[in-house]
């Protein structure tokens, strides 16, 4: 098979000058710009102006004057038609949206659709749902009664103002809608910066917004590196900020942020965890890691990396895998019948290259194990069999297409060595054993457990981590306890 034909509204849309949206309007008039690279084929698609100090300081002014006026005076109703009138948009035009984020982000186009269109969509109809059901409660206080006057309080939930939402590069709509949803259906505004390397699709959503019914303002759209976003963290109009991507990135963030107490919530990475019981249904296994451990080339915060499995399954396993992944096809993501697609950008491919020459010294590398020649950022999906928990490939967050895999002989090692790490993000339990599975959870240090399964995310259930992985929830009932506060009222009468 080839490569799909680009849409003429994919083409034009690419051909378009790109910068900033804010206040409802595209602007491109900033002079320093930065190239968005395909990275299947390092061909330059789009050239992007950098926001200026001012425009920075214009999109906050400009999501503060909304949080005041319109947004702040919509009903909650209204609010969740307009995020359901963006999910049926993006759904209406998401053939566009997953062109144009596969070019950006080399992630297959199967993928951009299923995640970045559908996922999206349904995230924005779970988001939509809460605006009406946001609340506080009545309480009868305990005063004393000097003259027979009666007390009665409540509490009210209000949004807290303007959200600065920085993005990462892996799942940028998905990820983007769940920080839209949750300031949006709460009646807060947001100001979003996409990350350098996916700026084009958020752009997109922008457009898309204002058709909905969004109001000028309410979202805005800054692009350029890590000096834009620590512009965003400082202002003192920003009320909170929403961020996902690396360990080290975020405890920066974290550290600008409380330096003027504003609220964080911090998705971000881990060396998560599968461990594979001695009864589990290998070829189950298998389908597992293929499908979720290698999805979008391992560039997936939640994706296990490690891979515990009893010593008398550990060959068995990796062989199974081994011949599956030799049987995937690489090539461009555009192309319907390629399952692996190439890194997303040159840094994460230099990354991914310096972890596969690690594993050949450190490690037993069973496949893979090498970068691919010619253009793009191509490696291949990688198996490598570690002896200790102290080899780098054990410890360190690769976020490619590596797995490692190491025996273990009994449940009390199994738990040490799954909270061997200083992340806490995501783990999985691969078993029949229903019993052993309930005992093993609560001695698991994750902010997310599966069972015979990885990597699957509902906008219902609550998704973070623990430790290093991050503080907060992006969804889940838990999201409105970070981008609302609690007001308290005192009745004397």
């Amino acid at each position: 098979m080839s490569d799909i034909s680009l849409l003429d509204a994919t083409q034009a849309f690419l051909k378009q000058d790109h910068g900033q949206f804010i206040n409802g309007q595209k602007n491109a008039s900033g002079d320093s710009t930065f190239n968005v690279i395909n990275p299947s084929t390092e061909a330059v698609i789009a050239n992007i102006h950098s926001a200026t100090t001012q425009e920075v300081d214009t999109a906050i002014e400009s999501s503060y004057q909304a949080f005041k006026g319109a947004w702040g005076k919509t009903s909650p109703y209204t609010r969740g038609v307009v995020l359901n009138k963006l999910a049926d948009l993006i759904e209406q035009n998401g053939e566009e949206i997953a062109q144009l984020e596969t070019l950006c982000s080399g992630k297959s186009i199967h993928l951009s659709r299923m995640f970045e269109v559908q996922q999206s969509a349904m995230f924005l109809r779970y988001f939509a749902g809460w605006s009406t059901k946001i609340n506080g409660e009545t309480m009868t206080p305990s005063f004393p009664s000097m003259q027979g006057e009666e007390y009665s309080a409540f509490t009210r939930r209000e949004a807290i103002g303007v959200v600065a939402g920085i993005l990462p590069w892996n799942f940028s709509v998905m990820i983007a809608c769940w920080k839209i949803g949750a300031a949006l259906c709460t009646g807060c505004t947001i100001v979003l910066k996409p990350s350098e390397f996916t700026p084009l699709t958020i752009l997109r959503i922008a457009e898309l917004a204002k058709e909905a019914g969004v109001p000028d303002g309410v979202l805005n759209i800054v692009n350029g590196k890590g000096d834009v976003g620590g512009q965003l963290i400082q202002h003192p109009k920003v009320r909170k900020v929403s961020f996902t991507g690396s360990v080290a990135t975020g405890k920066k963030i974290s550290a600008a942020a409380s330096a003027d107490l504003t609220r964080c919530t911090l998705e971000l990475g881990g060396k998560n965890t599968a461990a594979i019981l001695k009864d589990a249904d290998i070829d189950r296994v298998v389908g597992g890691l293929f499908q979720l451990g290698y999805i979008h080339q391992g560039q997936v915060c939640a994706a296990p990396e490690r891979v515990y499995v009893h010593s008398s399954r550990i060959d068995e396993l990796t062989t199974k895998l081994a011949q599956t992944l030799s049987e995937a096809k690489i090539g461009s993501p555009l192309d319907e019948s390629v399952y692996f697609g190439p890194l997303s950008n040159e840094p994460q491919f230099n990354k991914v290259c310096e972890y596969l020459e690690v594993a050949h010294k450190e490690s037993r590398v069973l496949h893979g194990g090498k970068a691919i020649s010619g253009k793009g950022f191509f490696v291949e999906p990688t198996i490598v069999q570690a002896s200790s928990v102290d080899e780098t490939l054990m410890q360190e967050e690769t976020f490619g297409p590596i797995i490692s895999f190491m025996p273990y002989e009994d449940e009390e090692e199994l738990i040490d060595l799954i909270n061997n790490t200083p992340f806490g993000l995501s783990s999985s339990i691969w078993t029949n054993n229903l019993s052993q599975a309930m005992r093993m959870i609560p001695k698991i240090e994750s902010g997310t457990v599966w069972v015979n399964m990885h990597s699957i995310l509902d906008p219902s259930v609550p998704f973070g981590g623990t430790k290093q992985s991050g503080v907060g929830r992006e969804f889940g009932r838990e999201f409105i306890n970070d981008y609302t506060e609690v007001k308290s009222v005192i009745m004397c009468y």
